[in-house]
């Protein structure tokens, strides 16, 4: 199973920039998408079906905002649509589909970027969303969570680890978090087999900073050790420029 998570800044924009010609090539079982920013009633969704796929949408309820979607060849056993929680599901961030004993979900975390109250909601969103995941793996334990973390973990994740030390998506409590996460078992697919330096997944519009490949690596496929041994392969696609982010993904038998 080939598993793509793209956070597209917006699924209507992306096509016309050319997704589907990639998704075409690319032929992933799975993509998970963040940042759809668009319902499945403003996408002419056939095209996705004529190239076989089944596809699951959480919009936010906010138009044009937000969204995840998951789209897969094989159908999935069981769609799930947020946490079942109102105070976190209006906002469209998460998705889960279960293929047979792997169960796959697309994430997008907050930014905390523009000021106090979204950082806050942030932390809050993280401390909801590791507790949601602490039950699920009670029933469903061998998980695969892509998406958009909006969080750098380490030094080498980053183009400037010190100028950003007090940027949102690479400050203390957030990448403590994210070591915190990773310690409850699950594996940073890409690092599994690339422990080298300036691989990123989102650079910023702004100074030709993709040009010059300053970005920051805030996309993963994280995998849960009880299917570790099934990993075959991860990577980064950077040449992929539908959006400022580019397509990060996974392989497991």
């Amino acid at each position: 199973m080939q598993i793509v998570s793209y956070n597209v800044n917006g699924i209507r924009a992306a096509i016309s920039k050319g997704l589907l010609n990639w998704m075409e090539s690319r032929k992933a079982d799975v993509y998970c998408f963040q940042e759809t920013k668009a319902e499945s009633s403003q996408v002419d969704t056939a095209v996705f079906e004529f190239l076989g796929y089944n596809h699951y949408w959480f919009s936010a309820q906010k138009k044009g905002y937000s969204g995840v979607a998951i789209f897969s060849k094989l159908k999935p056993d069981h769609v799930e649509y947020g946490f079942g929680d109102q105070d976190l599901d209006f906002e469209g961030r998460m998705i889960r589909a279960d293929f047979g004993d792997v169960s796959v979900i697309s994430v997008y975390i907050p930014s905390g970027t523009t000021g106090d109250i979204r950082q806050a909601y942030k932390m809050d969103w993280l401390a909801k969303f590791n507790s949601y995941i602490s039950k699920l793996k009670k029933t469903k334990s061998n998980l695969i969570i892509c998406g958009d973390y909006n969080i750098c973990h380490q030094p080498i994740d980053i183009h400037d680890p010190v100028g950003n030390k007090k940027s949102s998506g690479f400050l203390p409590e957030e990448r403590e978090w994210l070591s915190m996460f990773l310690e409850t078992g699950f594996i940073d697919s890409f690092r599994r087999f690339n422990t080298a330096p300036h691989h990123y997944s989102w650079w910023t519009y702004r100074q030709n900073a993709r040009t010059n490949n300053k970005g920051w690596r805030i996309d993963y496929c994280m995998v849960h050790e009880t299917i570790g041994h099934r990993l075959i392969a991860s990577g980064i696609h950077p040449d992929v420029v539908h959006s400022d982010h580019c397509p990060v993904w996974v392989e497991i038998k």
